[in-house]
């Protein structure tokens, strides 16, 4: 079988522009790949868990063709679930396109062609899933990557900054972002913590969420 007649199993794939991270506001092409090993009591695309159809890479990358776009997010679910994704992104930075991967940082970032910009979400306390953060990945890290801390409480927050510290973060990679859940925590509490704190990092709120329903597909 040749690398394009490779499967996976994808949920969704969508034109919209960036919601979160340093590439916020740019639109964006969105692979959404199905299944999580996760269960973070704050999830926001549950359906991504089981739902999905097997996909070939050609016929993925054709489809993301037709967009014209060049900013492509490989998104899930977790999508290094799925070993076939490291093909699939490899294919697309070869066809041109600036690829991003987000990924909850549980499963090995080590094998992602350097080539993507890796989005780590490393879990929180309260996400239910902090014990599942594969530390090792830290040390995997680039000044192309960015981690991501979302945070629902002042216990998520200090733990986040005690994290960022303690492995120099910002030093690591392009980008530390801290975020809130969405509903769970008034954002001005995290910016305000930011800047009491004088931290180097960046605050985000999902923009996505804002411009449409929070519980809406394919933006």
């Amino acid at each position: 079988m040749s690398e394009c007649e490779k499967t996976l199993t994808i949920n969704e794939i969508y034109h919209s522009v960036q919601g979160e991270s340093t590439w916020v506001g740019c639109p964006c092409v969105f692979v959404r790949l199905s299944f999580c090993n996760l269960r973070c009591n704050y999830c926001d695309t549950e359906y991504a868990f089981y739902e999905g159809n097997k996909r070939s890479l050609r016929d993925i990358l054709n489809t993301v063709a037709t967009y014209q776009c060049p900013l492509v997010e490989i998104t899930g679910g977790e999508p290094l679930l799925q070993k076939n994704v490291l093909a699939l992104m490899a294919m697309l930075c070869d066809s041109g396109h600036t690829v991003l991967l987000e990924t909850s940082g549980a499963l090995d970032i080590s094998k992602v062609d350097p080539r993507v910009h890796r989005i780590m979400d490393l879990k929180t306390p309260d996400s239910g899933e902090v014990a599942r953060n594969l530390w090792s990945n830290i040390d995997h890290l680039t000044d192309r990557d960015e981690v991501k801390f979302v945070m629902g409480s002042r216990e998520d927050y200090e733990w986040s900054r005690e994290i960022a510290r303690r492995y120099d973060l910002t030093s690591r990679c392009r980008a530390v972002l801290f975020s809130p859940i969405f509903g769970r925590i008034d954002p001005r509490e995290i910016v305000e913590w930011i800047v009491a704190d004088k931290l180097n990092v960046r605050f985000q709120l999902q923009m996505h969420k804002f411009i449409w329903k929070p519980t809406q597909r394919g933006v």
